[in-house]
């Protein structure tokens, strides 16, 4: 038996990327899809972007950026399948097919529509279901239809997304229990995705509108770093490094020299300006080349349609003939 493994990896296209999202999931997923031997699928999930986002403007602006950051900083598309989800209709036409065997009670325990139900009944709503749309309820179904399509071993989510992988599983279950075993069983693999605080010391998320884009221009940049909170020590006192915004950013992209270093100025006493001046002057340093690649890119926005529509025809050369065995399989065929 092989040891080769299939890594998956969707991108939701809502919003600017920012510090945390590049920390906590683009350089670890860039990193692991150098690794040797294995196969790897990085998609846009723009379907997906659907269910919170209505402007249309928006997905499209967001579609562009996003592929632009992930090329500019090194992902690979001749290594990795780089595709839209859009582009693969396989995708959506098993998505139904996953949908005839999903069971209702499954998906009523999904955690983004429990939270949902609950909001409502907390407000008082006579209807729990009050707002709810069928997308946000079959989330885990086209989740599931996205890691089912290409065969994914291997699927590297945060903990919060852990119930997804396992709905994906119970559902290729219940699949193959009737129509044999066409559907590969994905094992979940947790990231130990660091968190970075945001502006205000909460977890940097676009909901809290506390985020530093990761392509600021430098002005920009500065005058973002320059906002994140801290407390009223005075220079010359000193600094504890712990459950401190500045150097916990500093600390995602230091290397353990310049961790030390900067410890030792917090020891000292470093003035928060200059604290910070010392944050931005390192993340700039380390984006400056990625910034410039990912502005030709959103300049040139040919050169990633070319790229998304080649990773498009790769992935349905699996797709279109895997999705055949499966309509064959439930007495759909030509």
């Amino acid at each position: 038996m092989s040891d080769k493994q299939t890594y998956l990896t969707g991108i939701t296209t809502t919003g600017t990327p920012h510090l945390g999202n590049y920390v906590g999931a683009i350089r670890p997923a860039i990193e692991a899809s150098e690794v040797i031997g294995n196969e790897s699928y990085f998609f846009l999930a723009d379907y997906h972007a659907l269910i919170k986002c209505t402007d249309p403007a928006l997905v499209r602006q967001s579609r562009r950026e996003i592929a632009a950051t992930w090329l500019a900083l090194g992902l690979d598309p001749d290594v990795v399948t780089f595709y839209r989800q859009s582009d693969i209709p396989e995708i959506m036409e098993l998505t139904w097919i996953l949908t005839c065997l999903a069971a209702k009670g499954l998906l009523n325990r999904a955690h983004a529509y429990k939270a949902s139900v609950q909001a409502n009944e907390d407000n008082g709503s006579a209807d729990s279901d009050k707002g709810i749309t069928m997308g946000l309820f079959n989330y885990p179904v086209l989740m599931s239809a996205d890691i089912l399509m290409f065969k994914a071993t291997k699927v590297p989510v945060g903990k919060d997304q852990v119930q997804h992988i396992e709905m994906a599983r119970d559902i290729a279950q219940r699949f193959n229990h009737h129509y044999g075993e066409l559907l590969v069983l994905p094992d979940v693999v947790v990231s130990e995705q660091a968190v970075l605080s945001g502006l205000d010391g909460r977890k940097m998320s676009k909901s809290y509108g506390n985020t530093i884009a990761l392509f600021d221009a430098e002005k920009k940049l500065r005058k973002g770093i320059m906002k994140i909170k801290t407390n009223s020590q005075e220079p010359g006192e000193p600094k504890d490094t712990e459950g401190n915004t500045v150097f916990e950013i500093y600390k995602a992209f230091a290397t353990s020299d310049q961790v030390s270093e900067f410890s030792q100025a917090y020891a000292d006493g470093i003035a928060w300006g200059d604290a910070k001046q010392q944050l931005y002057e390192l993340i700039n340093a380390q984006m400056t080349e990625p910034r410039e690649r990912y502005n030709e890119l959103m300049a040139e926005p040919e050169k990633v349609e070319t790229v998304l529509k080649c990773g498009a025809a790769k992935a349905r050369e699996h797709s279109v003939p895997y999705l055949k065995q499966l309509r064959e399989a439930v007495g759909i065929s030509s």
